[in-house]
C-alpha cells in the first residue's frame, strides 16, 4: 500500500530560496489545469509517477461522491508524467493521450487520492501506461490503462529546451 504523505509546510515550487531547476519533481511547463483539482506531483522518475489530488465539496457529483471525471483526470495526468520524465534540467518532454481506459472500483468520498503510474511498454513514438488510484485509506478506487504519443522532439529522455515564459 502506498502511504499518502502529509501536506508540506510550504510549497517548494513557490519558495523563493528553492532551486526548481535542480528539483527532480520540478516540471518546467506550466499546467494551470492542475489547480482545479489541487494536483501535486509526489514522485517522478523515468517510467514512474505518483500524483495526488485533494477532492473537496466542489468536486462532488449529485450522488455525494467525487465525480469520476476528477479521478479520470488524475489517471490521465499521472500516466502522462510517467512517460514524460526528462533527464536534462530546464528541458521538457511533451506528449498527448491517444486512448485511456478506466475502471472505477470504489466511490471516493473526498480528501486525498493518489495515482501511481508506470510505463509498461513503448515504441519509437508511443508509450503505454498502467495506473492504480488509492484513497487516503489505501483502498483501490480506480485503475487505468493509457496509450500516449510523444510529441516531436520528446521521444528521448533528454527532451527539448523550454522557451521562456513571458
Amino acid at each position: 500500500m502506498t502511504e499518502i504523505p502529509p501536506d508540506p509546510v510550504h510549497d517548494p515550487v513557490h519558495d523563493p530560496v528553492h532551486d526548481p531547476v535542480h528539483d527532480p519533481l520540478h516540471d518546467p511547463l506550466p499546467a494551470p489545469f492542475h489547480a482545479l483539482f489541487d494536483f501535486r506531483l509526489l514522485e517522478w522518475r523515468a517510467g514512474h509517477a505518483r500524483l495526488q489530488a485533494t477532492a473537496g465539496p466542489e468536486h462532488m457529483n449529485r450522488a455525494g461522491v467525487v465525480h469520476g471525471g476528477v479521478v479520470l483526470a488524475l489517471i490521465d495526468q499521472a500516466a502522462a508524467y510517467a512517460g514524460l520524465h526528462c533527464t536534462v534540467p530546464g528541458n521538457a518532454r511533451r506528449g498527448m493521450t491517444l486512448s485511456l481506459a478506466t475502471q472505477f472500483t470504489a466511490p471516493v468520498m473526498g480528501g486525498a487520492i493518489v495515482a501511481e503510474a508506470e510505463v509498461i511498454g513503448s515504441g519509437a513514438s508511443t508509450f503505454f501506461t498502467r495506473v492504480v488510484v488509492r484513497d487516503a485509506a489505501g483502498t483501490v478506487v480506480a485503475t487505468g490503462q493509457g496509450t500516449h504519443r510523444w510529441r516531436r522532439g520528446s521521444e528521448t529522455a533528454e527532451g527539448m529546451p523550454v522557451a521562456p515564459q513571458g
